[in-house]
Order: C-alpha cells, then structure tokens, then sequence
C-alpha cells in the first residue's frame, strides 16, 4: 500500500492528524489518571525514604520534615488529575447568570407596599378584603389600651 502526505499518512505510515478537534474525552482521563498515579507514587517512597533517613541519621527533625512534605500530595495529585485543558477561545461559555442576577436590596419602587389603602378597609365594610390585615386610624379597638403604653 503505497503512503504519502497525499492520503494522509507520514513516512512511518501512521496517520497525519488533520482536525483542530479537542482530543476525546477517554484520552483526557487516561492523562489525568497517568498525573494522579505519578503524583501518588512518591507518597509511598516518601514514608520509606523517612524511615530510611531516621535510621540512618538518628534525627527525627530529618524525618518528620520528609513525612511533612508528604502530606499535601494526595491533595495536590487531586488538583492536578482533575484539571482540565485549557477552554479554547471558540469554545461558547454555557453559563451566563448576569442578566439573571437578583439584587442584593433591590432599589426599585413596590407599588403593592406603597398603595394607599381605601377608606372602607375595616371588616365588615364593602372594600375589605379577607387576605388583608384589619386597618386601625384611631390607635386601638375598643376597650384596648394604646399600643406602647405598657397598660
């Protein structure tokens, strides 16, 4: 079978990579889980290497700092595998909240708090409506004392 750069293929016969296409997904996690093994393999070492080094030194200081310098790498190799490759500039953005934002204390007018009220709200009158709370003009109902008079 005859190969060239005219059926897209190299010297050694291997496929020439024709696409901008983001490599797939299996690709991706095989890399990351590569890194997070990478990573995670020197965290073993690191305990024997201490151990190693107490023996050897009789210093605990020496020992201890190797154990200290061992302890974030299942962190970092988490960080690390879970990283992803960088969002090419034509990649669309699929999360947009900015027009959807609510405010914080909202400035606006609120015509249903700042309505007056009609002058037949009391119950019992044509204008009172049940959801709404009874409205007194004269301080109090009959036989209550005044509100804040502490009576």
């Amino acid at each position: 079978m005859k190969h060239g750069p005219e059926l897209g293929f190299d010297d050694d016969g291997r496929p020439v990579l024709i696409t901008a296409a983001a490599p797939s997904y299996e690709q991706q996690h095989r890399e990351r889980v590569r890194k997070y093994l990478t990573l995670m393999a020197f965290r073993v070492p690191a305990l024997i290497l201490a151990a190693i080094a107490y023996g050897i030194w009789h210093n605990g200081l020496i020992s201890l700092l190797i154990l200290v310098g061992s302890i974030p790498l299942p962190w970092m190799a988490v960080l690390i595998a879970n990283d992803r490759p960088p969002r090419s500039a034509d990649e669309p953005r699929r999360y947009d909240a900015a027009p959807n934002r609510t405010p914080l204390f909202p400035t606006g007018s609120r015509p249903a708090l700042d309505r007056p009220r009609p002058s037949g709200s009391e119950p019992g009158s044509a204008a009172y409506e049940p959801g709404s709370p009874p409205h007194r003009s004269d301080g109090g109902g009959a036989g209550e004392a005044p509100h804040g008079t502490g009576s």
